[in-house]
């Protein structure tokens, strides 16, 4: 009995105590003029829900607290908005008081010059670089048949075998990415590489705490290791004085461009190349599959797309920039594959100054969460929207629509759009003209707060 009187008072107590912290968290919180919300636990706010919940804790908060409402998430004071009209106006409108937002563990672990960290002029410069070599020019006469080349081999010796196609895509991403960005040096950096980059990459998505065996200490050194191999890389290159005809080679030519960049520049230029293209292009790809296998209609749609493009090609023939403006079905279904699988959920920023939005009040230095998830299954804009349905986005319009946020917006949208499309593009070509597939079957997806198939997803591949 005295045992059990014990534990009963430490049960209160713990009880009062945390009653007590997220009391006064609260009131630190409660200042004139913010929208309402809860900030949840000292210095953890609200992230385990957040993480846990995904979507639904979103829902939640809404149903509570409306469109536009605080919290505490991934270590900071966050606004998070779901309001359609706001978050155009928040994306469209960075110079006036905000920036980008992304958190201190992206920050630390993608470097000070990334794209995603530097604002204003410093920002248009970086991105001027990056847009240069990416262009419509680059993708045409040198990136597209680097990438074709790539697609070809990645995908050779796949018959009669089951692979985990979320694996393989993950490996497709950062590979053909790398072979764009050193050709020919990649194949022997590549083993290397690709191991502390999944690290890097787990690290962005943790909470900022430096501690050995946490995900952002793996990722910090990870970065360590990768800013190595590129200094090492960009060494050797200068001492060999070829010429080589790949993005590294482009940077290294500053005295022919208009950007000249840094050592330090180059090389987080070339980590945010991995880094953006990595997730979205990967992840597409997978859920692409997963969708096709799905849906026997659209894939067939899709098949006869591609077979026509090959009917007028020798079979060693590659791909050009025609055959993908010809690709009207395929940008359709890499379109309604990243609205309906959500690969991205919003974008992050900060106030620099104390600024009013909606009405409220918004501190300096708080995170504002422009939260786009649910505008993808809006069914104003898209009836029927649980229904994988490539054909709606047939129509050009749908495509320039207001609050299309799947690549960003405004200044910040996503200046690798089209280079990714054209690898999915390419990954599907050969896929679909080379195999047919059955899932294993057994495999689970989660989609908050990325898209992955925790324990792989694995498929059972045929040729044709």
């Amino acid at each position: 009995m005295a045992v059990f009187i014990v534990f009963l008072v430490i049960f209160l107590l713990l009880l009062c105590i945390s009653s007590a912290l997220l009391r006064w968290n609260e009131v630190r919180y409660r200042k004139k003029g913010l929208p309402p919300g809860t900030m949840g636990w000292p210095v953890f706010g609200e992230t385990t829900e957040f993480l846990k919940q995904g979507p639904n804790f979103m829902k939640n908060q809404r149903a509570r607290y409306g469109s536009f409402f605080k919290s505490h998430i991934l270590g900071c004071p966050t606004i998070i908005s779901m309001d359609p009209e706001l978050n155009k106006y928040i994306l469209m409108n960075e110079a006036k008081g905000l920036v980008p937002g992304y958190p201190q563990s992206m920050l630390d672990i993608l470097g000070n010059c990334n794209i995603a960290a530097v604002h204003g002029s410093t920002h248009k410069y970086m991105r001027g670089a990056l847009l240069s070599l990416i262009s419509p020019t680059m993708i045409r006469q040198q990136l597209l048949p680097t990438i074709d080349e790539f697609m070809r081999n990645h995908l050779s010796h796949w018959d009669n075998k089951i692979i985990d196609i979320q694996q393989k895509t993950k490996e497709m991403a950062l590979l053909s990415s790398l072979k764009q960005i050193a050709s020919r040096d990649s194949s022997s950096m590549s083993q290397a590489f690709m191991p502390e980059f999944f690290k890097l990459v787990l690290g962005t998505l943790s909470l900022p705490i430096d501690l050995p065996g946490t995900n952002y200490r793996r990722g910090f050194q990870a970065r360590k290791s990768i800013v190595s191999m590129l200094r090492q890389l960009i060494e050797e290159r200068r001492a060999s004085k070829e010429t080589h005809q790949d993005m590294l080679g482009c940077l290294l030519k500053s005295e022919e461009s208009r950007y000249k960049l840094t050592d330090e520049e180059i090389i987080d230029q070339i980590i945010t190349i991995l880094y953006s293209g990595y997730e979205t292009v990967s992840t597409t790809s997978m859920m692409a599959v997963k969708y096709l296998h799905d849906h026997p209609r659209v894939l067939q749609e899709l098949r006869k797309e591609h077979l026509a493009i090959r009917e007028n090609k020798r079979p060693e023939d590659p791909i050009d920039v025609n055959d993908l403006k010809s690709m009207r079905f395929t940008r359709a279904v890499i379109f309604e594959t990243s609205r309906l699988a959500t690969i991205v959920n919003g974008v992050l920023r900060k106030t620099t100054k104390e600024m009013e939005l909606n009405g409220f009040v918004i501190p300096e230095g708080w995170r504002i969460y422009v939260y786009t998830r649910e505008i993808n299954y809006d069914p104003f804009l898209y009836p029927e929207p649980l229904s994988f349905n490539p054909w709606r986005w047939l129509e050009k319009s749908l495509e320039s629509q207001n609050y299309m946020f799947i690549f960003g917006g405004g200044t910040r949208q996503c200046p690798g759009k089209e280079l990714g499309i054209a690898e999915i593009s390419a990954f599907l070509h050969y896929f679909v003209t080379r195999y047919r597939w059955e899932e294993v079957g057994g495999d689970t997806l989660m989609k908050f707060p990325r898209v992955e198939a925790p324990n792989g997803l694995r498929i059972r591949v045929s040729s044709c």
